[in-house]
């Protein structure tokens, strides 16, 4: 059985650590299959410490692939030149808050820190592309790999959205821009369904099990 064969994407969690455990459970059935979390696993929900802590436990028995979004990105920038404004205007305050930490020294647990730093900017199979936010309709996915302002575009790009078609090669999975229910379009996948957001259809935190293209999601609980 291929990669393709058996894989599961996750959306954007934002801190929502009780909806992640209750998706979580409902996937417990599928535990022989590689989990791609797409990013975004922090800020504006309210526990994303918890989240985390989910999340490194998750991995101890299962396949896991867990991505970078521009939140842990966010976070990372902060950290290294300490300078909290930017962080702190799209959410930052709320995961601070779930550590009990302050800056410009937050307490965040080493394990977690390491955790946000191995995050990768994408994940790819032979029919797949694992990324946050997406990549320019009019690259390739070999294009953009290579171009210099790639990472710009896995953690923030949201172009692709208004394009009629793309010259993507394989079907691109990604979140990060919410949607009341999944982006289902030739070769694009969007999973972000706007888990911390409980209003204009949102507050659903999304899986996709692929290749079947088929969707579990699980109602915000936090």
């Amino acid at each position: 059985m291929s990669d393709a064969e058996s894989l599961i994407a996750i959306g954007d969690v934002h801190g929502c650590a009780r909806s992640l455990e209750a998706l979580l459970e409902k996937l417990a059935s599928y535990s022989d299959r590689k989990f791609v979390f797409i990013g975004d696993y922090i800020d504006r929900g309210p526990d994303s410490r918890s989240v985390v802590e989910l999340l490194l436990e998750f991995r101890k028995n299962h396949d896991t692939i867990f991505l970078r979004g521009n939140h842990e990105q966010l976070l990372l920038d902060s950290i290294e030149e300490n300078d909290y404004q930017l962080w702190l205007m799209n959410g930052g305050d709320t995961t601070l808050n779930s550590y009990d930490a302050d800056y410009p020294n937050p307490a965040i647990p080493a394990a977690h820190m390491q955790f946000y730093r191995d995050t990768r900017l994408y994940y790819e199979t032979d029919d797949y592309f694992f990324v946050h936010a997406g990549i320019p309709a009019d690259q390739t996915v070999k294009e953009a790999k290579n171009r210099e302002e790639a990472a710009y575009h896995f953690l923030w790009d949201r172009s692709h959205l208004n394009a009629l078609e793309t010259v993507w090669e394989k079907t691109v999975v990604f979140g990060h821009t919410p949607r009341s229910q999944p982006i289902v379009k030739d070769h694009m996948l969007g999973i972000d369904t706007g888990c911390v957001f409980k209003s204009l259809g949102y507050g659903k935190l999304t899986a996709a099990l692929l290749p079947e293209e088929e969707f579990l999601k699980q109602i915000c609980l936090d």
